[in-house]
């Protein structure tokens, strides 16, 4: 036995060397066999060959599982930190309690809008950059992925360079950010949020982690992600498929958010916001579809039994079919599940059809598609219309519910518009200030041409003959729509039994001029400044409050129709407050005689009246200037003949406070005298007014100032007894004191802004004393100055114990030693 035992183990592991070495050869071969015979991974042509997502291959899968399981920025790309007003923004809206998060889904559309209206333009010049293929397809496709909970939304619009990410996704706030934040703090409404330009961070509503991927013309195909926990990355792509051009939003949702997972979630919100979007959108929709497939065998034989024993009563013709269906492969009918893109959005551009057989509330879904409003508020109005003849364009105008926050900031140095432009139904631009004129900036809508020319510069469009027609006819269609307002609201009614009538059919629009002159009010008085082939048509829409019309808002027709036979002018006033002006002494007569006056209270009334000198052929007279006239008085004549002395000494008296006469009033009942300004000066409200601003010039303003003018009441008792005193002693010193002190009380009376306010202080306390027979001479009672010498012997005694303290503490110490 042992003599077989060695060559038997030499054998062996002679053999186990050959197998070793075969089993290397054969792997090696299989592994070179493999890659001769498996074709390299290919990304699908179309997106939507691909029921379940974008096909990769299994490592890339693997990679991208890993990344989204663990919810981790990708660890290769380039970390940068949001900027503080965004994370702000964005912890508000993280945090929010607000209900309604279906607004992330229109905003991210509406954003991909844009960039396809970007894109569409940029083609007008430049056809190559739309690429080919499915590249060409203007179009937003959106995808579900219910096992990895994943909504995307993509674009085939202008795409994000890595630099566009950046600034516009986490670095560069724009001014909305801010005003958004501030408007959130006081309402908690994130309705608005497209309305401020920072509608894609509304994503965080629903989604703990975002994926942007985004291809550029221009660029390499970059991935830009954040958990929003104040910091983002970018990373160039080069595991997904590649999109050729444009942007796809990958929102991994909550758990809480799971119903955007269900297709009729996602259905109702694009027909509930995008129905009116111009571009297609399409859902990766599951279907249902009835299916023939091979019966199993079981089955087949079942019924060839069945088949067999119910041939032998039939007759010779029916077993000879029967054997011929035999002979066909027996099938059954399933239901099976199919995906195809479904286009959620084929409504036809509204504009483009006729108006009357669009609804009202087709207009207001519209009207929140174009303005980005998705508030419960109804537009005020619309106007939609086909111009025709030399120039042919469609139109759609609207009014909105309220003003832009920010409607009337840097009013003449920025170019605001809400129209769009579209020419033969191509978007050209939502920045052409050149349709609307500035006051009208607030008007939503947008303008179809077909006479302007495409491919064009801004430079060269905003030139073009046709421009001026068209900007004509919307600015007559725009006035007329918001008249109509006026003219369906039944508040605005003269006429009692017309407005009883009118209430029951038409409660809606009851009260509806009125707010919109709340919102708008002040655009329509920078039309009749700016617009002054249209003052006319603008001055109809006027609106203010006045003396009769009971705390309502009045027009000036309306006033016109309560005017006094024989009035020839419109009487108003200027001031800040509609209280103030009330109780005004330049309307004492005015009210006496029951005339009406209109009261002014805004800033910018003051350059209106400078542009409306007349309506219907009545003058505009400011009751606080020179020139008032009430009706022939017999006795004026007389009276300035008595009062001639007072006047001619007072004038005299007043000679350094720039006093340009002194007058006897026709407009004080109960004051005794005013102070007036010639009539073609500053007011005292537009003097405040100037005084008040930034980069004021006293010395230029001087020029502008009205001349000022005392009148005095010469049936007040104060006028008569100064007359007689001066009468008696023109010199009488404390008659001069008092006629200055009446000047300087009738100026702050008038709403002047005196020029030495201690010295009026100081007579009026002068005043005083005389009334609480006071000697002139009497002095103030000066301070006692025993109180400080305590003070300082106080002050001397703590210093002269400090020292007796700090020796008899070191003594103690001493003594303990």
């Amino acid at each position: 036995m042992r003599k077989w035992t060695v060559p038997s183990a030499l054998l062996l592991l002679c053999l186990l060397f050959l197998f070793a070495d075969q089993g290397r050869n054969f792997q090696a071969n299989a592994e070179v066999n493999s890659e001769e015979l498996v074709d390299p991974p290919k990304v699908e042509d179309k997106i939507g060959a691909v029921p379940h997502g974008l096909s990769t291959d299994s490592d890339v899968a693997k990679r991208e599982a890993e990344s989204i399981s663990k919810r981790s920025l990708r660890s290769n790309a380039e970390k940068f930190e949001f900027q503080a007003e965004v994370s702000r923004l964005m912890d508000i809206i993280i945090n929010s309690l607000y209900s309604n998060k279906d607004i992330f889904l229109r905003e991210l559309i509406s954003n991909a809008s844009d960039a396809l209206d970007k894109i569409r333009f940029l083609s007008l010049t430049d056809k190559e950059i739309l690429g080919e293929g499915d590249t060409a397809k203007l179009e937003i496709q959106i995808k579900l992925d219910k096992e990895k909970k994943i909504l995307s939304i993509r674009d085939r619009g202008v795409g994000m360079t890595k630099e566009d990410l950046v600034k516009n996704l986490g670095t560069i706030a724009k001014s909305g950010t801010s005003a958004f934040v501030e408007k959130m703090q006081t309402s908690g409404d994130l309705n608005l949020i497209g309305q401020f330009g920072v509608g894609f961070y509304s994503v965080y509503l629903v989604a703990d982690y975002v994926e942007v991927i985004s291809k550029h013309n221009d660029d390499k195909q970059y991935v830009w992600e954040s958990k929003a926990d104040g910091a983002f990355a970018i990373s160039e792509d080069t595991w997904n498929e590649p999109l050729g051009r444009g942007t796809e939003i990958r929102l991994h949702l909550r758990d809480e958010a799971g119903e955007y997972l269900e297709e009729s979630k996602l259905k109702e919100l694009v027909k509930r916001y995008s129905e009116f979007i111009n571009f297609p959108i399409y859902l990766w929709a599951s279907k249902e579809v009835d299916v023939e497939v091979p019966a199993d065998e079981d089955e087949s034989s079942d019924e060839g039994e069945s088949s067999e024993s119910s041939s032998e009563e039939e007759n010779e013709e029916d077993a000879e079919k029967s054997e011929d269906e035999e002979k066909k492969p027996k099938t059954k009918t399933v239901k099976e599940t199919t995906y195809e893109w479904e286009l959620l959005n084929d409504v036809k551009a509204i504009w483009l059809r006729n108006p009357k057989e669009v609804t009202d509330e087709e207009y207001n879904k519209f009207y929140h598609t174009l303005a980005k409003d998705f508030s419960d508020e109804k537009p005020l109005a619309w106007s939609h219309f086909t111009a025709e003849g030399d120039v042919e364009f469609k139109a759609v105008l609207f009014v909105p519910p309220k003003a832009p926050h920010d409607l009337y900031e840097g009013y003449y140095n920025s170019n605001k518009s809400n129209l769009k432009l579209y020419v033969r139904r191509v978007f050209i631009s939502d920045e052409f200030d050149e349709l609307l004129p500035k006051y009208l900036s607030f008007l939503q809508g947008l303008v179809d041409s077909d006479t302007l020319p495409l491919n064009v510069s801004r430079e060269m469009l905003q030139q073009h003959s046709s421009l001026k027609t068209i900007k004509k006819k919307l600015i007559r269609k725009a006035l007329d729509m918001i008249r109509r307002i006026a003219d369906e609201d039944p508040d605005e009614s003269t006429d009692k039994d017309k407005k009883e009538e009118v209430s029951s059919d038409n409660d809606e629009k009851r009260g509806q001029y009125s707010k919109f002159w709340n919102e708008f009010g002040k655009s329509i008085k920078l039309g009749i400044i700016e617009d002054a082939t249209n003052r006319n048509r603008l001055a109809k829409l006027l609106r203010f409050e006045s003396t009769k019309s009971e705390g309502k808002l009045t027009s000036l027709d309306q006033y016109i129709s309560r005017m006094k036979s024989g009035q020839k002018d419109i009487f108003y006033i200027t001031g800040t407050s509609k209280e103030q002006l009330e109780k005004s002494p330049f309307l004492e007569r005015l009210k006496k005689n029951n005339y009406e006056v209109i009261f002014f209270t805004d800033p910018v009334d003051e350059y209106l009246m400078q542009y409306l000198m007349d309506y219907e052929d009545k003058k505009f007279q400011n009751v606080s200037k020179e020139g008032l006239k009430l009706g022939k008085d017999a006795k004026a004549k007389e009276l300035k003949e008595s009062f001639k002395d007072l006047t001619k000494w007072w004038k005299n008296a007043l000679s350094s406070d720039n006093i340009d006469d002194v007058k006897i009033s026709n407009r004080l009942d109960n004051t005794p005298c005013v102070v007036v300004t010639s009539k073609y000066g500053w007011s005292a409200n537009m003097e405040r007014i100037m005084q008040s601003q930034t980069l004021s010039d006293a010395k230029k303003q001087a020029y502008m100032r009205g001349k000022r003018v005392l009148e005095i009441n010469p049936r007040h008792p104060i006028i008569k007894e100064l007359q007689e005193r001066v009468v008696k002693n023109p010199e009488d010193e404390s008659v001069k004191q008092t006629a200055q002190l009446m000047y300087q009380t009738a100026l702050f009376e008038s709403g002047f802004l005196l020029d030495d306010p201690k010295d009026f202080a100081s007579r009026i306390y002068d005043s005083v004393k005389s009334s609480l027979d006071i000697s002139p001479e009497a002095a103030v009672e000066e301070e006692d100055d025993s109180e400080e010498a305590e003070t300082e012997s106080d002050a001397k005694e703590e210093d002269a114990s400090t020292p007796k303290a700090e020796a008899d503490a070191d003594a103690d110490a001493k003594d303990e030693l």
